[in-house]
């Protein structure tokens, strides 16, 4: 691969970068819970230049660089997920390590690694001034992705900047510029019994035990999805099963199982929930059906919700974004055009491109298949990879608009 001129520049961010990300690792930030690494992030766009560092009212980290109309927002989210069992954690997902130029630790690439890039690339595109005069660039650092996503950055995008041109999505794409991911309902059924005292079972009725057939139709269900030669197919999957009881020695009142419902290109939320609810299993024993609601109050303590519904979405591969990071990586990295992909799992694309019909891309460090997982990683080189493509975007993207009379 060819050394750019981008790249060499970005190259003299490969300490800081690398320092940044280990920080962002170091401070926990589950959903609702990023006071802390949003403080780093702001001191951080601070001390690199940034012309304005603000907060949205649900907690979002915004800098900002340049003043022109045309908008270009960059978006990574800085919440994460759990770690689940500390036993199947060889690290300390707290304490990153850096081994053979990769960085370990809850959140490495999922996505701190691209807010960590994000924040370098646009302070480089700054020092090299490479961003139009007709351009403001936005770099996002949005909240309670993880527990619901989309919601925040669509509080950022419809209420707190002007409409974009274009949002850029630091999620790990491993090298390619991803356009697209499937859409999702959370669902829950749920059944009701009569509880009585466990040492008599048969003066009650046991809610759980009619989950039993539920389970075998929801699996079966998962081999008859729509497919997309794009996005793949569609799938539904048991994530919890719980039970309301008075006690252990009590028969349950109510037995309620969760699903994920992956929506393919095609598939429409409502039918699909339909389709649930008119499982025989679920007919049989008068199971409720319902989308999973959502509301929580951020650390600023402003509260948003919406039920958990995320739509599909696809920005189209001849589209000028997908054009402009396509050249991008030729420009910036020197390498060969490398095809677009997209997400197996979602993103804040939902709302971005899925709700608010704003074209959107992605391009962040490091492989979606360590995502969630106890092998969490993120390259060095991923992250200076990713600071030279955001540094360079901007100019692409303005060249593009203007190719197509857009400008």
């Amino acid at each position: 691969m060819a050394t750019t001129p981008l790249l060499a520049a970005a190259e003299d961010h490969r300490a800081g970068v690398t320092t940044l990300l280990r920080d962002l690792v170091h401070t926990p930030s589950l959903s609702s819970q990023e006071r802390d690494v949003v403080a780093l992030l702001t001191a951080h766009m601070e001390g690199l230049g940034y012309d304005e560092v603000m907060l949205d009212p649900f907690g979002s980290v915004i800098g900002r660089i340049g003043s022109g109309p045309r908008v270009i927002v960059m978006d990574s989210h800085i919440d994460t997920v759990g770690v689940g069992s500390r036993d199947e954690w060889q690290r300390d997902p707290f304490e990153p390590v850096l081994e053979d130029g990769v960085v370990y630790g809850r959140g490495a690439c999922d996505d701190k690694g691209g807010m960590a890039a994000m924040v370098f690339g646009g302070a480089l595109a700054k020092r090299l001034g490479s961003i139009p005069d007709d351009v403001s660039l936005y770099v996002v650092g949005s909240v309670q992705e993880e527990d619901c996503d989309g919601l925040a950055l669509e509080h950022v995008l419809a209420h707190c900047l002007p409409r974009p041109d274009v949002v850029v999505l630091g999620e790990s794409t491993n090298g390619q510029v991803y356009r697209g991911n499937r859409g999702r309902i959370e669902v829950l059924i749920r059944t009701r019994g009569s509880s009585c005292h466990a040492s008599a079972p048969e003066r009650g009725h046991n809610p759980v035990y009619d989950l039993a057939g539920v389970i075998a139709d929801v699996e079966a269900l998962n081999g008859r999805m729509g497919y997309d030669e794009f996005l793949g197919a569609g799938s539904v999957a048991l994530t919890r099963i719980e039970c309301e009881t008075p006690s252990l020695n009590a028969v349950p009142s109510t037995a309620t199982v969760y699903l994920d419902r992956r929506l393919t290109l095609g598939e429409d939320p409502d039918v699909a929930l339909k389709e649930i609810a008119a499982l025989p299993s679920v007919q049989r024993v008068g199971g409720q059906v319902e989308l999973v609601a959502y509301e929580r109050m951020s650390f600023t303590g402003t509260t948003l919700g919406q039920d958990k519904q995320f739509r599909t979405w696809v920005t189209p591969e001849t589209s000028i974004p997908v054009r402009a990071g396509l050249r991008t990586v030729t420009s910036a990295l020197g390498r060969p055009d490398p095809g677009t992909g997209r997400w197996v799992f979602s993103t804040n694309g939902v709302a971005s491109m899925g709700k608010l019909g704003i074209p959107t891309i992605g391009f962040g460090p490091g492989d979606e298949r360590y995502a969630h997982t106890v092998a969490e990683r993120c390259p060095v080189q991923d992250l200076v990879d990713a600071i030279a493509w955001y540094a360079a975007f901007p100019a692409e993207f303005a060249r593009a608009m203007a190719e197509d009379g857009e400008g």
